[in-house]
């Protein structure tokens, strides 16, 4: 397309914003270097960037009428068929409606995106298909992935397989909701504040949010490129060490990965047994001002019978955890409000593949905003106020006490394998009703994240694991591990989940 030339009034106001007066004379040297400047601009419009090819013919899918939606869980139908052979041949998967599956529509759970269709299948996408996994569809998720609950989605409430009228969790609600109804074999979703443990957990479902980098965000829409992760939600620990072989490891286009991106052979941990490994149990974890006391009593009977199984297992304090949401929040409302609002999702100073058609249909957000969703507005707001009245200090204070933060953990880590705790202070909560007021939509979204957020700040693998239930509704534990780590979380998640039927719990 034509690259836009400016007016002179243009000029005058951009400049007026950086607190500049310019002179006619001044003006008139600008708009002659404009010239130049344009036809540069042009040129690199003009070329062609090498885009991934696809490999695995498709259609578009359909959007499942309500019969075929029971939890509202689907955003699009998909049939895509993956390599006649590998480690996924025969399983069906669900893909976080945040992650871009050429060809086929992708909303993020927004209205304002919805119609948008991406041109490039995410890596996790083409990693799946490369092992003969079937892609069944995209999954609806919350808002723009801003909510911990399962009701901001434009398309409306993601409910519970377990339970009618209660939260799925969220961001990934419909990726958990599918797996946990038995529709898909498999889902993948993303976190950044614990939108892949916190629906794992809703809906009784094992959940792994890897180490930060080790899978590739690469073609899925960023939140805050510090915090982002993705991985996968399975029904059981061996599907999601499989799963997790397959998707991990750097693809060239993820700058975050690096040269300490580290895979492994994370099935092969799996019936490794206890013995030898040393399991801290937090106690900052537990006892939080909304925790519920069923919660806290079956994580800490989980920990019993891993002394039981062979594992050393000793309580632990790590004071530092009870301020990890604190140091999370600065960085997920401004980082977020800069990149993925103010930067169209991407934001700028990215050696990562970027994906411009999916920054131009985010982009109409400024004209409909009123159309975001409570949590969204909010959040946007407050990162707003707190960037200007901080000048951005408040969110670089946080990203160097996330340092501390990670260290407070390595610290413990380098005399035990794994850290545990409940994955979350609750069990799965109602939905708010059509009429709630807008303090319940809120705290609905983010009541739940004291344990989760922290590991999005530091990095570390953290591993949901259903271990009991109460009042019909799952309890989840959670398993931390030293960065790369993998493996010891897998071994000590399947160590559990071969001595007992959590529902029974």
């Amino acid at each position: 397309m034509p690259v836009p030339r400016p007016h002179k009034d243009e000029i005058i106001n951009i400049a007026s914003e950086f607190g500049l007066q310019l002179t006619d004379q001044t003006l008139d040297t600008y708009m002659a270097q404009f010239s130049a400047l344009v036809e540069t601009y042009q040129v690199v419009d003009d070329l062609k960037v090498n885009q991934p090819q696809l490999a695995y013919p498709r259609s578009p899918g359909y959007h499942p009428p309500a019969e075929e939606n029971q939890y509202n869980a689907w955003y699009v139908k998909t049939d895509i068929q993956g390599a006649p052979h590998g480690k996924l041949k025969g399983l069906r998967a669900a893909i976080k409606d945040n992650i871009a599956v050429a060809r086929v529509a992708m909303m993020n759970g927004s209205s304002v995106l919805e119609g948008y269709v991406p041109e490039l299948d995410a890596t996790v996408v083409t990693r799946l298909l490369d092992a003969g996994a079937t892609i069944a569809g995209k999954a609806h998720c919350e808002y723009y992935c801003v909510s911990g609950g399962s009701h901001t989605g434009a398309k409306g409430a993601v409910v519970n397989p377990l339970k009618p009228g209660y939260s799925a969790g969220g961001s990934s609600s419909g990726s958990a909701a599918l797996v946990a109804c038995g529709e898909v074999d498999f889902a993948i979703g993303a976190d950044q504040g614990g939108s892949i443990r916190t629906p794992a957990s809703f809906c009784g479902l094992v959940g792994m949010k890897p180490t930060w980098g080790l899978v590739p965000y690469t073609g899925i829409m960023p939140i805050e490129l510090t915090v982002d992760h993705v991985g996968p939600i399975t029904r059981n620990v061996s599907d999601s060490a499989l799963v997790l072989e397959v998707i991990a490891g750097a693809d060239g286009l993820d700058p975050r990965q690096g040269l300490t991106s580290k895979t492994a052979n994370y099935t092969a941990a799996l019936d490794l047994g206890l013995k030898g490994l040393r399991v801290a149990v937090v106690n900052e974890g537990f006892g939080w001002a909304n925790s519920e006391i069923d919660v806290d009593e079956k994580v800490r009977s989980a920990s019993a019978l891993l002394r039981h199984l062979g594992a050393t297992v000793d309580e632990v304090s790590i004071p530092m955890h009870r301020l990890g949401s604190a140091i999370w929040m600065p960085i997920i409302n401004e980082g977020s409000t800069q990149q993925m609002m103010k930067g169209n999702g991407f934001g700028f100073n990215w050696k990562g593949l970027y994906m411009p058609s999916m920054m131009e249909a985010h982009a109409h957000w400024r004209r409909r905003a009123n159309e975001l969703s409570d949590t969204l507005k909010f959040t946007m707001i407050a990162g707003e106020f707190m960037i200007r009245a901080g000048k951005g200090t408040f969110y670089a204070k946080a990203q160097n006490l996330a340092r501390q933060l990670q260290a407070a953990y390595d610290n413990v880590l380098a005399d035990y394998d794994v850290l545990l705790m409940p994955t979350l202070p609750m069990k799965a909560t109602p939905l708010p009703p059509a009429d709630a007021p807008l303090e319940l939509v809120l705290q609905r979204a983010w009541e739940m994240m004291a344990n989760t957020s922290p590991f999005d700040v530091t990095g570390h693998p953290a591993l949901q694991v259903p271990c009991g239930t109460s009042d019909g509704l799952p309890i989840g534990m959670m398993l931390i591990g030293r960065h790369f780590d993998e493996s010891k979380l897998y071994q000590v998640a399947r160590a559990y989940e071969k001595e007992i039927d959590w529902r029974l719990a």
